[in-house]
C-alpha cells in the first residue's frame, strides 16, 4: 500500500508505483469523485477524445446503400 503526506497548501506527491501503475506522466490530469459514503474515487484523465477514434480499414469502400442496409 502506497502512503503521501498532504502538505499545509493542499499539496501532495503520487508515490513512485502508483504513478507507474497508472501510467502517469507530467501533465496528466486526474479526476476526483467523492461518493456519498466518502469514499474517493480517483481518475486519470491522460487520453483525449482523439486517442479514442477508430479509423476504418484502407481498401474498403461502402456505399451509402450498403451502409443502410
Amino acid at each position: 500500500m502506497a502512503s503521501a503526506t498532504v502538505t499545509s497548501k493542499g499539496q501532495t506527491t503520487i508515490p513512485k508505483e502508483v504513478r507507474e501503475a497508472a501510467k502517469l506522466r507530467s501533465g496528466d490530469r486526474i479526476h476526483f469523485t467523492v461518493l456519498e459514503d466518502g469514499t474517493i474515487l480517483v481518475r486519470v484523465k491522460n487520453r483525449s477524445v482523439r486517442d479514442l477514434a477508430v479509423k476504418p480499414p484502407r481498401g474498403k469502400h461502402v456505399s451509402a446503400d450498403q451502409m443502410n442496409r
